[in-house]
Parts: structure tokens; C-alpha cells; sequence
């Protein structure tokens, strides 16, 4: 069949993956005291925001052990490496099964990653393992942060459109705890070192093709505000990167965020809000600031408890779980990133 533009892109899976580690949030606290309360005399004040962000479990690429000892760079990367590659292949594998394909016949690849730096990036180390032709097209994108889940489905999106006919495989791993330092103790640290886990998660679309079904995506749309550079990224240091985490992120969402919502969406048309779960302050600052009841976003709260803030994948997680619960109408996938940027698509379940 002759591929055509007017037909729009369609998500023909999506797919989710987690190291085996499993960190019980209470087994992490009494490991970071043992760590960090001798090293930094703030400890004992923020240690409730490891019982009070709303995560029972998270997963890793490293066992619990592996904190106990500090890290260079070297470590770090090798650690991110094996690890994001491993949960590449397992969160591409499985969504290449749902969709019913095989890597031979992926024709472009968009790995986001802002958690490590290898090169060749993720998608060609996983490439051998996977079965990627020579001439797939790769575009590795770095440094979107938490907003890259949302961000990297409008570019995988964009590709899509711009080759009827193509499959398009994007992947989101993060592998956020080989980051935690024992040199570096900031609050911004402590307030990590309660959040992030790690996971990946892959969406494969295509555009043009008539026989296909499957949710339909929407144009990706960002807004980045200005003076706002500080809130969220990473500093580059000789022993690994420093996490840059403002206190007024869920401030920020309520006071900042209906404005923009309304820049990207102004036809306000959205039946269910598909959120990136930053934090449990996060999440319900969005229910404020989205004038949604308290405790609509139960999807997300359910993914923070279970797995964490993964930084990017995670609002593919809850978009996975919205579409197995049989979610119908206009979804709105949002995240907040570095830049300051809030980064949203619209897909659309018939």
C-alpha cells in the first residue's frame, strides 16, 4: 500500500522495563543514615522526605552495596552503560513483540538518556543484541531530563510524519541512582537520593499506513520559561554529575503552569491529563494547578509508589498504564524538564 502524510502517526505499542534490584524505600533511608548522617548535619531534618514522597519501591541498576563505596566517573559509566543498555533491550524487545515486528525492520531509533554519557550511544551498543540493520537512523538525544519521555515521543512523533511508512522506535532509559555521591551532600542530593530509581520504557509508531491502529499522536508542543535555568539539570563535576533540584518546582507548577498549558493547548480539550509524577508535592501541585480533583491522577501516584522517579520513561509508565485501563478520549501526556520546560502531546484513544 502506498504510503500517504494525511494518515496520522499511530502508537503501535508500548512497552516498559526495570533493573532487578528492588530498593524497599524504608531499606534506603536506614542505608542513607548510616551513610550521610555523620557527613551532613542537615540529615536527621529532611529524612522525612524519604516516608513522605510517596514511593514504597524502587529499581536499580546497582545493588544497595554498591552506595557503600565512592564512585568516579569510571565506575559510574560502566555502571550506566551495562545497565541502560541491558533495560534498552528489554524495553524495546518487548514493545518490537507487542507491535508484532523485529529490530530488522525499525527504520529510525531515538534513544533519550540524560543520565550517562557513553559513545557510540545506548542504540548502537545494543544494537549486535538486538538485530538493527546497518542503515537504521539513530538520533540519541541528550540532556531533556525528566521532560525526555514526553519530549522524545513528539520527535519520534515528528520522524514519523516525515517518513510515511517508517517505524520509529523510541526509547527513554535513565539509570538516575549510579548518580548518588557520597562527596557531593547538598539538600538537592538528600532530596534525590529519596526519589529516583531507574527504567526504561519504548513506544514504537509509524505514520502512513492505513491498516494500522493503535492510539493516534498528536503534534509535541514546548514552552520554556525565561531566567529559570537554575530549577532543574546537572552540574558536570570530576567525580560524576551534581543534580540541580529547586525546592520550587511544585510552587512553580501551581503558579506557572495553567498559563502554559494553555499556550500548548489552547483549545483546553483534554479528557484525561497524562502526567509525569515528579514527586508526591509534584503531583499534587498539577491536581492545583490542572483544577482537577484531589487524587485524579491516582495512575501517577500509583507508578511514583511502585517505581520512583526514573526521570524520563516515567510518564511513559503511566501512559502504559492509562492504556491498559482502557482510557478512551483525548489524553495529554505532560513533563516538566531542564530548561525550565514543560513539554506535552496529545494522543488520542478512539
Amino acid at each position: 500500500m502506498t504510503a500517504t502524510t494525511d494518515r496520522p502517526p499511530r502508537l503501535l505499542s508500548i512497552a516498559t522495563a526495570v533493573p532487578p534490584e528492588v530498593l524497599v524505600q524504608q531499606d534506603i533511608l536506614d542505608e542513607a543514615r548510616s551513610l550521610l548522617q555523620e557527613r551532613f548535619s542537615q540529615f536527621d531534618r529532611l529524612a522525612p522526605a524519604f516516608l513522605n514522597a510517596g514511593i514504597d519501591t524502587r529499581h536499580s541498576v546497582v545493588p544497595l552495596d554498591w552506595f557503600r563505596h565512592p564512585h568516579g566517573w569510571g565506575d559510574r559509566t560502566a555502571a550506566y552503560a551495562a545497565g541502560a543498555t541491558a533495560l534498552f533491550r528489554d524495553a524495546a524487545g518487548t514493545a518490537l513483540d507487542r507491535a508484532g515486528l523485529h529490530a530488522g525492520q525499525v527504520d529510525v531509533v531515538v534513544t533519550v538518556s540524560s543520565t550517562g554519557i557513553v559513545t557510540p550511544t545506548l542504540e548502537a551498543l545494543a544494537a549486535k543484541a538486538m538485530g538493527f540493520r546497518p542503515d537504521v537512523m539513530r538520533v540519541p538525544v541528550f540532556g531533556l531530563g525528566c521532560a525526555g519521555g514526553v519530549s522524545g515521543l513528539a520527535i519520534a512523533r515528528d520522524l514519523a510524519v516525515a517518513r510515511p511508512g517508517a517505524v520509529v522506535l523510541l526509547v527513554a532509559v535513565e539509570t538516575c541512582t549510579v548518580l548518588f555521591r557520597l562527596d557531593r551532600l547538598t539538600k538537592a542530593d538528600i532530596i534525590a537520593t529519596a526519589l529516583f530509581g531507574d527504567g526504561a520504557a519504548a513506544v514504537v509508531m509509524r505514520a502512513g499506513r492505513g491498516e494500522d491502529a493503535g492510539p493516534e499522536l498528536g503534534r509535541g508542543r514546548q514552552h520554556m520559561w525565561p531566567d529559570t535555568l537554575g530549577i532543574m539539570g546537572w552540574t558536570v563535576e570530576e567525580t560524576g554529575l551534581g543534580v540541580v533540584f529547586d525546592r520550587s518546582i511544585p510552587a512553580f507548577a501551581e503558579t506557572e503552569l495553567r498559563a502554559a498549558m494553555d499556550a500548548v493547548a489552547p483549545d483546553g480539550r483534554v479528557d484525561r491529563h497524562v502526567c509525569h509524577p515528579g514527586g508526591a508535592k509534584v503531583v499534587a501541585a498539577l491536581e492545583t494547578t490542572l483544577d482537577l480533583a484531589e487524587g485524579s491522577l491516582d495512575i501517577e501516584r500509583r507508578i511514583l509508589a511502585r517505581y520512583g522517579n526514573m526521570s524520563a520513561p516515567t510518564v511513559l509508565f503511566v501512559l502504559e498504564a492509562a492504556l491498559r485501563s482502557g482510557l478512551r478520549g483525548r489524553l495529554m501526556t505532560l513533563a516538566l524538564g531542564p530548561g525550565f520546560t514543560l513539554s506535552a502531546l496529545p494522543v488520542q484513544v478512539r
